[in-house]
Parts: structure tokens; sequence; C-alpha cells
């Protein structure tokens, strides 16, 4: 395959404009060449010769190679279906289903059809979360003890969106619980137990809009946090390990540069301001000191796939390691009506 891909993108809300749409255009070998959208406008003033029109029609254009899905949560599954079944590759933003098993019949559906299936867990590229994988890949901090990542914001009022409508798919745990999840799997596995806490806190609350779930990994704690009424600043990550401990505030700028239009390379892209606190003992000395996180990149998500469908390298992001993913969003909702800490064993059976 020698030809630039092209790409079709369903779906031009704020995570169509936002986060696929840039990388489709600017992806050296993609071409961003349809838009499914009902707001044609919308489109072409952001996208000028773009074409816009339907599902339909993308998957009937044989020079369509990937259809990116980036509509409502319980959209994504029926949609991607039908890209498979027209011999599409698909990368579907994340949740990528509304359960475990429809997740799991996405995947055999791929499989079938021999083509790729990516999932968009964009945030492994988030600077912060690869200063942290750094850190205790090279064992900086010895043996972790805690880890906490907070995805916390302010939104005291119930917006008019299908994120909070109350329908399937929508509330926080479905929304942040994904990218925090898949963060604590690439760094440390499948947990043995899961014990989850989520819950509707704002007048009017139709969806959960606060979650609080602990994974135990033998004696290590890992703790996952997100709220709607977060007013004070408080931390990204908090790390303790044997040797030392990293705290970092402030979230990945990228999605702010994204929102101000601008777009790789610029030479500021993905760098964070903000540098984290790591304290260390050495010698028996404590030791502190502030630290340059990485920069993020959530080009390398885009690269990855045209590497992946080309036969040039492997699928960034592969829909089996997304099913972990999407296990636990589902054993946490049971570990929540229930109000038990859940064993994790036969989902790795």
């Amino acid at each position: 395959m020698s030809h630039s891909l092209n790409a079709a993108l369903v779906g031009y809300g704020f995570a169509g404009k936002t986060f696929h749409a840039p990388f489709l255009s600017t992806t050296p070998g993609l071409s961003l060449s349809w838009v499914v959208s009902s707001d044609s406008a919308k489109v072409q003033a952001d996208l000028p010769g773009c074409r816009v029109g339907s599902l339909e029609q993308v998957l009937a254009d044989g020079s369509v190679d990937l259809v990116v899905i980036a509509t409502p949560n319980d959209t994504h599954a029926p949609l991607a279906r039908q890209a498979l079944l027209a011999g599409k590759h698909v990368v579907i933003d994340k949740p990528f289903a509304l359960d475990l098993a429809e997740a799991a019949e996405l995947v055999e559906l791929a499989r079938k059809q021999q083509r790729l299936l990516s999932i968009f867990h964009n945030r492994r590229w988030d600077g912060d979360f690869l200063t942290v994988r750094r850190l205790i890949a090279e064992g900086t901090l010895g043996q972790i003890a805690q880890f906490e990542s907070h995805f916390d914001r302010y939104r005291p009022e119930v917006r008019q969106r299908w994120r909070e409508a109350g329908g399937p798919g929508s509330g926080l745990w479905f929304d942040l619980g994904p990218h925090v999840l898949d963060q604590a799997l690439q760094l440390f596995g499948q947990p043995n137990w899961l014990q989850a806490d989520l819950s509707g806190q704002r007048p009017g609350a139709l969806a959960d809009d606060y979650f609080h779930v602990v994974l135990g990994y033998g004696e290590m704690r890992v703790i996952l946090h997100g709220s709607c009424l977060v007013s004070a600043t408080m931390p990204r990550f908090v790390i303790h390990g044997s040797q030392g401990s990293f705290v970092k505030f402030g979230m990945d700028v990228q999605e702010d540069q994204l929102k101000l239009g601008k777009r790789p390379p610029a030479a500021d892209w993905g760098l964070d301001s903000e540098p984290g606190q790591l304290s260390r003992i050495v010698d028996g000395q404590l030791q502190q000191q502030s630290l340059t996180g990485e920069a993020g990149d959530y080009g390398a998500y885009y690269r990855g796939v045209c590497a992946a469908i080309r036969g040039e390298g492997d699928n960034p992001v592969p829909a089996t390691e997304a099913l972990a993913v999407m296990a636990l969003l589902d054993l946490a909702r049971e570990s929540n009506r229930l109000g038990q800490r859940l064993s994790c064993q036969k989902l790795s059976d």
C-alpha cells in the first residue's frame, strides 16, 4: 500500500473536532477525505474542501481505508460493525462499546474481516503519564506502594448534553474512567481486585459525576478518582514508593493547545510548564527536586495506526488490550451496585 491512506471521520462534535480531525489532517501519509456530520457549514469552515456526507456514502467509497468513529458512546459499536463489514479499518473513540460482551463481538468481527480495530486511548501519550511511566520503569521510586490518579473538574451545573443525560454510556465513569483505567493497566497490569464508589452528587444529576475506584495489587493500592465538584487545585498524580515519591499538578497541555488551534509540530507542542516534585531518600537524607516532564505526543497514535495498516508496525492500541478496560468498567459498576470488593480473577481466566 503506497498511496496516502484516506480517512473518514464519523462525528464532528467535541471529540471529532478537537482530538481527531487535527491529527487526521496533519499526520504524514494520512488524508482526511470525508466527515459524516449533520452540520456541513461547521465542517467546511474548519476543513475547507473536505467532503461532508452520510455514513452510507463513506462506506460505499472504495478509496476510504480508515473510518474513525467519534460519536456518542451508545453508537460506537453499531457504527464500527457497519464499517468493519464494509471492509474498512476502524478507530473508535473510548469506550469502544457499552459493555464487555458488545466489545468482544467487535474484536471477533475485526478478526474475521482481517481489518485493524484500534481504540483511541490517547492519554497513553500525555506528557505527565509518559514521565510517570519512565520513573516507574527506571525504578526511581523503588517498590510502588500507592499510586493515585486524579481527574477532577469543577462543573457544578448539569449541562444539556448526552454525556450527562443518564442514557447508556453516559456519566463521568464512562467518560474519564477509560483513561485512568487504561493508564493503570499499562503500568501495572491486571489487578487482583476492585472496589468502586460511583455517585451523582450535583443537584439534578442524571448520571454519575463522581467516582472513587481502588485497585488492589497485592500490598500495592491504585486509587482512581474523578469528580465534577472539585474547585481546589488537586494533584494529577501522587505516587509513593520505597525510595521516594512523585507529585504532579496540572493536566497535560495538549487538549488546551488543540482548543486554541495549535497543531504539531509547533515548537512548544506538548511541553508542560509545570514540573513535578520528586522526593527521594539518598544516603538517609531527603532530597527534593523539580522534575521537568516528557513532552506529550498524541500524534504518535495516528502515526502508529498508519504504520499498522501498512504492515510496518504494531497497532498502537489493539482492541484486545481495550477489552481489559471494558471488563474493569463493567466490574466497577457491579462493585458499586453491590457495595462490595470484587475479584478480578475471572477477568484473567
